[in-house]
């Protein structure tokens, strides 16, 4: 931790020693990104955890269709965003894209707001991470252990390898979605095998059955199952030929994760049949799929999924918290703040810094919250979950429908770079307001308290556009620094 330890100058916003402050170029190829993004959507904890609630109170054997439709809404939204890299050279993300489109003035709140998100979603994670170690450990062993002690040791060992090179994180992270798609994948094998084809009923992609009743919740848990691949263009910095490897990145996660979520809900639906499945996913949701599991693959595979969640978990822990490193460090960058927040790692050229202070307020608010009595999985995951799920699905239609905008002041106009963002903007932003309408569904709570968390994103977003509008007066240079370009492309 040497670089930390350089001397404190004190410079004008917007003044960087810009040395010290890049990431590592040219070191990811498009299959690291991909584990990256995957891992981060956590496709098993979706299976396990959202999948079985979206298909009881959801539109019950139509729920494939409707994560067929959030599919459909990613890929219109991608098809513009991609068309976007070569402008928008930051790994800022949701903050450098929102600049660009709209103003620096909006694509500050929301690079704030994106940091939020993103930090709440790692605390909910990490909340559950840790029960399902204490849980699987009790398991074991025979013997009970606080769920601080295991968000320490998480906390710890998502530090470290956030310290270290890129690559060390999305080996770690290969490793983890490689084994729980395996899992996903042979349970529904097992299902195709032992139910035979003729059982898949196709009725259950007709529009009787995806548009029937309860489509707005199963679409909310398809949504928020889908958020995060815009994080794609985070590691364009890091990226090997970013202007091919983030559009295929983008284009596989997308295809991927929304191909396999359909699968596995006709799967499961089936499993039980089209007519019974919402009302024995409802009876028991928490462990409707491994009841499926031990049907379908034997008692060892109960016993395998929980391991699998616990790992499924982590991986999702290790993807937000680098996320949200680098958001703060482009925002230190920037200069909007503290530019010590900026240093990146003599060697491993990780934004370290940020790293170890996210570290530090991870630990904060899980102390705090032990020290409230609160439960981890049924208080501070639902609490944190919400929050960074309508912060991030807000941004992801803010920034879809400034894609159209974009191009539109530079006169160009066509299917990809207007008509398909606006329309994956449109969807997207009324699975937005359906989750906010309906939050208590998307939390799994009806707490007053846990239901006006949302409004944390409002004051968060007017306290920076009131820096932005600070900065524009004041320091005009550092304004004209928010979301700037940060890649030299040699043959530009």
């Amino acid at each position: 931790m040497s670089s930390t330890s350089t001397s404190m100058t004190i410079q004008p916003p917007g003044v960087t020693d810009a040395a010290d402050e890049q990431l590592e170029r040219g070191v990811l190829g498009t299959s690291a990104i991909v584990f990256m993004v995957l891992a981060v959507a956590a496709p098993l904890a979706v299976v396990v955890a959202l999948m079985p609630i979206a298909l009881a109170f959801g539109n019950g054997a139509g729920v494939p269709g409707a994560w067929i439709l959030g599919g459909i809404a990613m890929l219109l939204f991608a098809v513009g965003y991609v068309r976007q890299i070569p402008f928008v050279k930051n790994a800022g993300a949701f903050y450098a894209y929102i600049s660009a489109s709209f103003s620096r003035s909006i694509g500050l709140p929301a690079a704030y707001v994106a940091a939020v998100s993103y930090l709440a979603l790692c605390l909910s994670t990490l909340a559950a991470l840790a029960f399902f170690c204490s849980d699987l450990f009790a398991l074991v062993s025979g013997v009970s252990t606080p769920w601080q002690l295991w968000a320490a040791i998480s906390i710890v060992i998502v530090a470290i390898l956030a310290y270290h090179r890129i690559t060390l994180v999305a080996t770690v992270l290969s490793v983890a979605l490689v084994a729980e798609i395996a899992m996903i994948m042979l349970l529904n094998l097992a299902i195709i095998v032992q139910k035979g084809l003729p059982a898949f009923n196709l009725q259950d992609f007709a529009p009787s059955s995806v548009f029937g009743p309860g489509l707005g919740i199963a679409l909310i848990y398809a949504f928020n199952s889908m958020i995060g691949f815009e994080s794609t263009a985070i590691y364009q910095e890091e990226a090997k030929n970013r202007k091919v490897t983030i559009p295929r990145a983008t284009y596989i996660a997308v295809l991927v994760a929304g191909l396999l979520y359909a699968l596995t809900a006709w799967c499961l639906s089936t499993s039980i049949g089209s007519l019974e499945v919402a009302k024995v996913a409802g009876a028991d949701p928490g462990h409707f799929v491994t009841a499926r599991a031990n049907d379908f693959l034997g008692a060892w595979s109960a016993h395998l999924f929980s391991v699998l969640v616990v790992t499924s978990s982590f991986a999702a822990v290790l993807g937000l918290f680098n996320n949200s490193a680098r958001y703060i460090y482009a925002l230190a960058r920037d200069g909007v703040l503290p530019q010590r927040l900026a240093k990146t790692h003599p060697v491993y050229k990780s934004p370290h810094v940020a790293a170890v202070f996210l570290a530090i307020v991870l630990s904060v608010v899980t102390a705090v919250a032990a020290i409230a009595g609160l439960d981890p999985l049924l208080n501070i995951a639902p609490m944190f979950v919400g929050l960074g799920s309508v912060g991030l699905m807000t941004l992801l239609a803010l920034t879809a429908l400034g894609v159209p905008l974009f191009f539109a002041r530079r006169g160009t106009y066509g299917l990809a770079t207007t008509v398909a963002p606006a329309l994956g903007g449109i969807a997207i932003a009324v699975a937005t307001w359906l989750a906010i309408t309906n939050y208590s569904a998307l939390t799994g709570v009806d707490s007053p308290l846990v239901s006006s968390l949302p409004w944390v994103l409002v004051v968060v977003a007017l306290a920076g556009g009131v820096q932005a509008l600070w900065l524009r007066s004041s320091h005009p240079q550092a304004y004209e620094r928010i979301g700037a370009s940060r890649i030299e492309d040699p043959l530009e």
